[in-house]
């Protein structure tokens, strides 16, 4: 477990999210709290990582879609590197989805956008005190599920697809197009496509149609 931040320092915050409106208000909010300071912030991977190098922060807030990246390999990549670093994720991914993916990816807490005004603030003191941050039902079903065998064979549809497909198959079933979905990501055309055939061969769905009725219809039920 990562040791909570030494008390009685000034906590060095490294914000990674592309939208610069987010970034600003999340930097006014932090600033103006005792004992915070934003010391850099990053749009993608590449610049988070080179940040991370330069400013040595005590704790990264980091969105799931960023800038031609993912949130998670960065994530992944973050707590590689530096273990001591704390995460929190911000973000407007389904915390149902996603996270215990950042959990086990090296995040220490999840928090939703939409929660993110009233709540931010208490999210990082939690994180920076050494503990995990989530709603109290994601918690219980996080800590529930996290008690299992790991090695145990995956029971739905979350625990068969890799974070990209997932994010591609919920994007696909709110009825955001090929090109919609690229955009969103951050990636070509072609690379969307090719995901969607993962899915479809890890699903046994024999053709587009059916991986979108599926899609629509798992969104709905969730």
């Amino acid at each position: 477990m990562t040791a909570p931040v030494e008390r009685g320092k000034t906590v060095r915050i490294l914000l990674v999210d592309d939208h610069p409106v987010v970034r600003d208000g999340l930097t006014e909010a932090i600033n103006r709290e005792a004992g915070l300071a934003v010391c850099a912030v990053a749009e993608d991977r590449h610049e988070a990582l080179e940040a991370a190098e330069k400013a040595k922060p005590d704790l990264a807030v980091i969105d799931l879609l960023l800038k031609s990246s993912s949130g998670l390999e960065l994530i992944k990549d973050l707590h590689a590197r530096w273990p001591r670093l704390l995460i929190l994720v911000v973000s407007m991914q389904d915390e149902v989805l996603y996270a215990e993916r950042v959990l086990r990816a090296g995040a220490r807490g999840y928090i939703t956008k939409q929660q993110a005004t009233r709540n931010i603030l208490a999210a990082i003191r939690r994180v920076l005190d050494g503990g995990v941050y989530l709603t109290d039902k994601m918690a219980s079903s996080v800590l529930s599920r996290l008690a299992r065998n790991p090695e145990a064979i995956p029971d739905s549809i979350a625990d068969l697809l890799s974070d990209r497909e997932l994010q591609v198959f919920e994007l696909t079933g709110i009825g955001l197009s090929t090109r919609a979905i690229a955009e969103r990501l951050h990636v070509d055309l072609r690379t969307v496509e090719t995901y969607r055939g993962r899915i479809r061969e890890k699903l046994k769905l024999e053709d587009s149609s059916a991986l979108l009725q599926l899609a629509i219809r798992w969104n709905k039920e969730r």
